[in-house]
């Protein structure tokens, strides 16, 4: 490089980036050789169909990392066509934006995809098939096949599903269990779900994970932290660790009311990523330095 030259530095551009996904993966991008472009909710509307195309004409970023969804599982449930228009649809014209441009795209999708009826403990690998239960996993599910369609063959997109996520700015599964657990009276006990099992992963993980696969093939990866607990033992690990003497009462799925029902069973099989080099820590070492920065705010 002669003096004076600048080094090219590749412009990624995050979607949902004021979200709880979002701000990790600014936060590692930022200690990387990249050029980040955040678009948050004001820039980037899920519900405005001409925001994929403007913003990316805009802005031609390099790669897209679409971390922008309808996460909530319960409302997807209350409004599959608005599920379907936010997760699959919008998916799909950002997709079509990217393909116009030359540019990647990474999708972040979900282990909802997968009914979760496995009996074999087995995680589910990227090339097993989908089934989802629910409308938000079939509305990511949709949103996978609408990118993979418009995209093709010979683009570069990976999609990413993950599992159970948490992490700052709080009002996450850790941080509703500490709420919930300061409700009650003393000695009462917490009830939790005993037969979802799943892995919690720290979205900070997740984010150094997804970086580090931006130089990898482009592919379908599973990326959670290591290991499996159900919400029960998570709950309990929280408590624990946050110095909460609180019992926690384990009930089957079927006595927690809600809209949507997750899968039972949502592991996810990770080797994918580890061929490539990637793995995440166990999701129990991961929930320990949460939360230690989270009960000291407290």
């Amino acid at each position: 490089m002669s003096i004076g030259e600048v080094p090219f530095r590749e412009r990624i551009a995050v979607t949902g980036a004021g979200g709880r996904l979002g701000r990790a993966l600014i936060e590692a991008l930022a200690t990387d050789d990249w050029d980040v472009l955040h678009w948050a909710r004001v820039d980037y509307d899920l519900d405005d169909p001409t925001a994929a195309e403007r913003l990316v004409a805009r802005d031609r970023p390099d790669i897209v990392i679409h971390a922008a969804a309808w996460t909530d599982v319960d409302g997807c449930a209350r409004d599959p066509d608005l599920a379907m228009r936010r997760n699959a649809v919008a998916t799909g014209e950002l997709a079509a934006a990217c393909a116009e441009r030359g540019a990647g795209l990474v999708v972040i999708s979900t282990n909802e995809v997968f009914d979760g009826a496995r009996t074999d403990r087995r995680g589910y690998r990227e090339d097993d098939s989908p089934r989802p239960i629910n409308p938000y996993g079939a509305s990511k599910l949709a949103g996978e096949v609408a990118a993979r369609a418009t995209m093709g063959a010979d683009r570069r997109l990976w999609i990413v599903r993950t599992a159970w996520l948490y992490g700052p700015p709080g009002n996450d599964f850790p941080t509703k269990i500490l709420a919930a657990s300061d409700r009650l009276a003393f000695h009462e006990p917490l009830r939790v779900v005993a037969d979802e099992i799943g892995s919690p992963t720290f979205t900070r993980d997740l984010a150094a994970a997804i970086v580090g696969l931006l130089r990898a093939p482009a592919n379908t990866y599973h990326l959670t932290n290591g290991g499996a607990a159900s919400r029960a033992e998570w709950a309990e690990r929280v408590l624990v660790r946050a110095g909460h003497n609180r019992p926690v009462s384990r009930i089957p799925q079927r006595e927690y009311e809600r809209l949507s029902r997750p899968p039972l069973w949502g592991v996810l099989d990770g080797r994918r990523a580890n061929s490539v080099g990637i793995r995440l820590r166990p999701w129990d070492n991961a929930l320990d330095d949460y939360l230690v920065g989270l009960t000291s705010a407290r």
